[in-house]
């Protein structure tokens, strides 16, 4: 794979993060197989060469996610999975993903530890960070790592109030073919030959210590632990508590 970028974007953000992914920078665009983009609007992934207009590029400040951000205050379901409180909580968000769900968490006054392990998904949303931090105060509540999530939380780098679970939604029958968005970081995924098991990561995190654990799934997806202490339910997503 390789990152597309002409000439008169080049500079050292591109450049680091060429260096950090170990891919060479080609000034040709590719007519094949997936590849990185990086023009004005920050870095794309493009899972097919063939069809372009299939991509992901992450933006805070507009679109689908900018929008959430900025009615944070009805996202009622995930302020009743955090539960009641007026304190500010400290929040391990081990499957990072784009952020999505960390941003309203961070909107809503708390402080994030966000944990991807894609190296790609990684630069992607740090690259949009970056674009939207003199814009987005709260994002100095925000520590971003690129690792194994489970690695990092043993660590000890933080006493946390509630660690977030989000890991990609099971392939259902109905909806074969997901979202756009879900087939890119699922060829994400598989270009860096990550696992993507979700139950061992839930397992080993409920073998940790913890205060609360948020365990975010499909709404009618089979309960896995007997253990739930409740759950707050939307139209088509459910979230299990632990305590």
């Amino acid at each position: 794979m390789h990152i597309y970028a002409e000439k008169r974007f080049l500079d050292n953000n591109i450049k680091n993060i060429s260096d950090a992914l170990e891919l060479e920078i080609i000034s040709d665009q590719p007519n094949k197989n997936s590849y990185l983009a990086y023009d004005g609007n920050g870095l794309s992934f493009i899972k097919d060469a063939a069809n372009p207009k299939e991509f992901v590029h992450i933006d805070f400040l507009k679109g689908k996610l900018g929008w959430r951000i900025k009615r944070a205050e009805h996202e009622s379901n995930l302020k009743k999975a955090l539960g009641k409180t007026k304190k500010e909580l400290n929040i391990f968000d081990a499957t990072a993903g784009f952020l999505s769900d960390s941003m309203i968490f961070l909107s809503l006054g708390h402080k994030v530890m966000a944990v991807e392990q894609s190296k790609i998904i990684f630069y992607l949303v740090e690259d949009a960070i970056k674009r939207a931090q003199s814009e987005i105060p709260f994002l100095k509540n925000l520590s971003f790592l690129n690792g194994n999530s489970l690695d990092v939380f043993k660590t000890g780098k933080g006493s946390f109030d509630a660690i977030y679970l989000d890991p990609m939604y099971p392939i259902m029958k109905k909806n074969v073919k997901g979202s756009g968005d879900m087939r890119s970081i699922r060829s994400i995924l598989k270009l860096e030959n990550i696992s993507n098991e979700a139950n061992d990561l839930c397992d080993a995190f409920m073998q940790c210590e913890y205060q609360k654990i948020i365990l975010k799934r499909p709404l009618k997806y089979k309960k896995i632990y007997s253990n739930i202490n409740y759950q707050v339910k939307g139209k088509t997503t459910r979230f299990d508590i632990f305590i």
